[in-house]
């Protein structure tokens, strides 16, 4: 049950996912007298957002009746967008952001499908989106921007 509650707690850059969603969320363990210890792992070393993850699983867990909660911070091995579940993929299509193809795949120029209409005749406009872990592009079929979930290793 601590496991789903943590899963569900939404991302604060992205609330229309989850930290289960983004695999964020890498170990919740509840001992005999059901204090719980939550292990995180951010997107990145520096997210600003980690401390406000942590405040609310331990808010979540806590409103649901376990008694201690920690909830702590692993940053290696290092969170890869290979953690993103297919659920997370689907979503991020849904609203309109180009998720990142598998990590294992060879190093190649980047080719994006639209989420708005599927050409695949696109280009980045920016490297850098509205937060660090997305750039900006735009179609050239039909002229609308998005934004790209970028790849992490």
């Amino acid at each position: 049950m601590a496991r789903r509650l943590a899963a569900e707690v939404p991302d604060p850059e992205l609330p229309f996912l989850t930290l289960g969603d983004l695999g964020i969320l890498r170990r919740v363990e509840v001992n005999l007298e059901g204090a719980v210890r939550v292990v995180l792992t951010p997107t990145y070393s520096g997210c600003p957002a980690v401390h406000h993850m942590a405040d609310e699983v331990r808010r979540t867990l806590m409103a649901a009746g376990f008694p201690v909660v920690q909830v702590d911070t692993e940053l290696s091995p290092a969170w890869s967008t290979d953690r993103l579940g297919p659920h997370a993929r689907e979503k991020l299509e849904a609203m309109d952001i180009a998720p990142p193809p598998p990590v294992d795949r060879a190093p190649v120029a980047l080719t994006l499908k639209c989420p708005h209409c599927g050409s695949l005749r696109t280009g980045e406009l920016s490297h850098f989106g509205a937060t660090a872990c997305k750039s900006l592009w735009r179609c050239h079929e039909c002229g609308e921007p998005f934004e790209h979930f970028k790849a992490l290793r």
